[in-house]
């Protein structure tokens, strides 16, 4: 039995201090460390075009969206967006939203999107219906490349 011991303890040792030959090279690691790297923001296509300033084709009022401060803009977007989508339905929404310029996705949820790039800044205005929840969920964010 103590011969037993003996051989666990030396085996957990060898274990705990790697394979005992510090020469031993486990090649690249499949992690490769990239920090500072990011995707790059949506490209600019015709799928992902600008709204204008002011209302859109559909009747959406952008507003001066590119002088908009993010933190009074989206609350602002989203306050328009819950008055214009309150009581209407799934369908509804999507095909007033993609008459706006949105690009949407109807999976487990309604999500509508609009994303471009102007002066080194990704803009993206969203407008989510979760099922079984009355009012839209909006929101507007810009982020912009070298900010911190």
């Amino acid at each position: 039995m103590r011969v037993l011991i003996v051989a666990l303890v030396a085996a957990l040792a060898a274990c705990a201090s790697g394979s005992g030959d510090p020469q031993v090279d486990a090649g690249p690691s499949p992690f490769p460390v990239q920090r500072g790297t990011a995707p790059p923001p949506p490209a600019q296509s015709s799928a992902h075009t600008a709204p204008p300033e002011g209302a859109g084709p559909g009747g959406i009022d952008f507003g001066q969206w590119r002088q908009a401060d993010p933190a009074s803009y989206g609350p602002a977007f989203q306050t328009q967006v819950q008055q214009r989508y309150t009581g209407r339905t799934t369908a509804q929404i999507r095909a007033d939203l993609e008459a706006n310029g949105f690009a949407c996705e109807d999976e487990a949820r309604l999500d509508c999107r609009i994303e471009t790039m102007e002066s080194q800044c990704a803009i993206d205005w969203y407008v989510v219906v979760e099922r079984g929840r009355a009012e839209p969920i909006a929101g507007f964010d810009r982020m912009c490349l070298g900010a911190r």
